[in-house]
């Protein structure tokens, strides 16, 4: 399940929302090294979002500067995106990413300062893993207990992580677990679905 196999072409006909999510990182990821304005009108600024500038809650999603945090959070996509793409399909894959991520951009705004900014994917994966969860303890059908076993140390390390690395957005980390543990009800109903 977290294995991949594919070569690059099988990758993006069978993952195509994550080719193109990894896609937007690496060009933005460049965009933003090579011209800072872009960053400045990407970050989430809550003082920028309150005036008005919305687009801020989604943009950040996208957004890295440093390489190490662009990698990380490519590769976890890389790695734990996949199956949830199979599982959900396109359309409800995206809802589920983009809505994890944007309810951890809502908490940063609502329960940082004002000058808070923050940039990364962080929220959306850790709304990966909130799915997982979700699926673990109410869709165990849809799980074996290998895999179960792996996403639950991935996430366990991830969340003694998010709480020793200085400068981690804490807050958008649990609450795109949270945001997305709370789309698995709504993104895993009205149909039956394959084991992961």
């Amino acid at each position: 399940m977290f294995v991949r196999t594919e070569n690059f072409r099988s990758f993006i006909r069978f993952y195509p929302i994550i080719t193109i999510i990894i896609g937007i990182h690496i060009l933005l990821f460049i965009g933003v090294n090579l011209f800072p304005a872009l960053l400045r009108l990407t970050a989430g600024i809550n003082i920028y979002i309150s005036a008005g500038e919305y687009w801020r809650l989604v943009t950040p999603i996208f957004i890295h500067e440093a390489f190490p945090h662009f990698l990380f959070n490519s590769f976890s996509l890389y790695l734990f995106g996949p199956a949830l793409e199979r599982l959900l399909g396109k359309f409800k894959f995206i809802i589920g990413y983009l809505g994890a991520g944007v309810v951890a951009n809502i908490a940063t705004l609502m329960l940082q300062g004002p000058y808070y900014s923050h940039i990364g994917a962080s929220g959306a994966i850790f709304g990966l893993f909130g799915l997982y969860v979700y699926i673990i303890y109410a869709r165990k059908e849809l799980i074996d207990q290998q895999n179960k076993q792996i996403v639950l140390t991935i996430l366990i390390l991830s969340l003694v992580m998010t709480f020793v690395t200085p400068r981690i957005n804490i807050l958008g980390h649990l609450f795109g677990l949270v945001g997305g543990a709370a789309l698995g009800p709504i993104l895993l109903t009205g149909k039956r679905f394959r084991r992961l």
